[in-house]
């Protein structure tokens, strides 16, 4: 992109997508929860928005929980390192074991911010799917974008790029570059894409 200004493309990874998406998901009367997973750009938008809304981000890595502050130190009023694994909410993404799943308190939400979906590994808990939306009625001959999808069911980063070009949007969204969250998911919903549900 930079070695060739004159095309006329835009680059879109669906972060800022994916990032509210998942904001979205979170049940309204949360007041905490525990992130777990590899740390990447989705994650900072989403514990910088988090932290913003006043709910409490747990992380059990000191690593993690460095990195996050590394990014931004003003996150440390409502972000956390924790010993305990008893949130009832839980943000995941690569890198989350079997063996912290089994920790979780009966009635978890395991909601994943990463492309792949985690392992079920628990019967008495919710396994939200990875970011996605349901396409609109208007969508014809669409079965699913990824197999663990549902039907209808399309990846944020598709519908990111179909959000971007129906809306104009003129900005590249990739690397290290974030496009704003909320515009995103008014616009999604503005064409007609809708949440997916947690599934009982």
């Amino acid at each position: 992109m930079k070695r060739n200004p004159q095309l006329k493309i835009k680059v879109v990874d669906g972060s800022s997508l994916a990032a509210a998406i998942v904001l979205n998901s979170i049940p309204k009367e949360t007041t905490q929860v525990l992130l777990r997973g590899r740390v990447s750009k989705d994650v900072y938008v989403l514990v910088q928005a988090l932290c913003q809304k006043g709910i409490k981000v747990l992380t059990v890595q000191e690593d993690e929980y460095k990195k996050l502050l590394k990014f931004d130190n003003k996150l440390q009023s409502n972000l956390f390192l924790s010993e305990r694994y008893d949130t009832k909410v839980w943000l995941v993404g690569d890198g989350l074991t079997d063996k912290e799943q089994i920790k979780a308190p009966k009635g978890t939400i395991f909601i994943p911010f990463s492309i792949f979906p985690p392992k079920k590994v628990r019967k008495d808990c919710y396994y939200h799917t990875t970011p996605a939306m349901v396409a609109p009625a208007s969508v014809e001959n669409l079965h699913s974008c990824e197999d663990w999808l549902p039907r209808r069911a399309m990846s944020a980063s598709r519908v990111a790029g179909i959000i971007h070009a129906s809306e104009g949007f003129d900005v590249n969204e990739c690397g290290g570059t974030i496009f704003s969250v909320d515009k995103v998911w008014e616009a999604s919903l503005e064409n007609g894409f809708r949440p997916l549900p947690i599934s009982t």
